[in-house]
C-alpha cells in the first residue's frame, strides 16, 4: 500500500486582510459603518471557523478522517490540527485520548510505514530512517522499525531494483550504465557500498 500525504492550509491571508481594514477604518469617518458592517461579516466568519474546528469533538472528527486515509504518526496530526487553528491544550488532550484507546501508536505506525515502503517502494534504510524522522517518530521507534529490514532482505530487494532495469535492456556503455544504476540506489536509500556490490554482481550475472 502506498501512502499520500495531503496538506493543510492556513489563514494568514485573513488576518493580514482584516489587519489593513482595521486600519482604514479608524481612519475615515464616513466609511466607518461600512468598515464595521465589512469587519462584522469578517468577524462571523472568523467565529464560524473557531466554532467548526475549535473544539476537542471537532479536533477528533478531524483527527479520525484523516486516519481513515491511512495511519499517521502522532506528530503528523499534531502539524494537521495546527494547521487547522485548534489550540494547543485541545491538540493535546485530543492526541492523548486517541493514543490511550490505540488510534494512535507511533511504534505501529513506523512498523507499517518500513514495511509498505521497503517492500513496495523499494526504500532503503537509510531514506525510511530520513522519511520516519520526517513524520516525527522518535528516534529509537524509528531505529526498532527498521531493524525487521535483515541486511539479507536489503541486499535483495536493491537486487530486485537492478535486475528489472536490467531485463532485456542491452548494455551498450557498461560504466555510463553503472553509474546510473549506482546512482538509482543511491537515491532510494541504499548505501553507497552495497550499490556498488549489488550493481556490479548484477551486470555480471546479466553479460555471462
Amino acid at each position: 500500500m502506498e501512502y499520500i500525504d495531503d496538506d493543510g492550509g492556513g489563514d494568514t491571508g485573513y488576518r493580514r486582510s482584516r489587519s489593513r481594514s482595521d486600519r482604514t477604518g479608524s481612519r475615515g469617518g464616513s466609511d466607518q459603518h461600512g468598515e464595521g458592517r465589512q469587519h462584522g461579516g469578517r468577524r462571523q466568519r472568523g467565529e464560524g471557523a473557531r466554532a467548526e474546528g475549535g473544539t476537542e469533538a471537532q479536533a477528533k472528527d478531524a483527527c479520525l478522517r484523516l486516519l481513515t486515509d491511512r495511519a499517521r504518526s502522532r506528530s503528523e496530526l499534531e502539524k494537521k490540527l495546527i494547521s487547522r487553528g485548534f489550540e494547543t491544550d485541545i491538540i493535546t488532550r485530543t492526541l492523548d485520548r486517541l493514543q490511550e484507546i490505540g488510534l494512535i501508536d507511533d511504534a505501529d505506525f513506523a512498523n507499517q510505514w518500513v514495511h509498505s515502503r521497503h517492500t513496495y517502494s523499494g526504500k532503503g534504510k537509510k531514506a525510511l530512517a530520513v522519511e520516519l524522522r520526517l513524520k516525527g517518530v522518535d528516534q529509537d521507534v524509528a531505529t526498532e522499525a527498521l531493524s525487521q529490514i535483515e541486511p539479507e532482505d536489503e541486499r535483495e530487494r536493491a537486487a530486485d531494483l537492478v535486475r528489472k532495469k536490467l531485463r532485456n535492456k542491452p548494455v551498450d556503455d557498461r560504466d555510463k550504465v553503472m553509474r546510473r544504476l549506482v546512482a538509482m540506489l543511491a537515491r532510494k536509500g541504499y548505501s553507497a557500498s552495497m550499490s556498488y556490490e549489488v550493481v556490479k554482481a548484477e551486470m555480471a550475472a546479466a553479460e555471462s
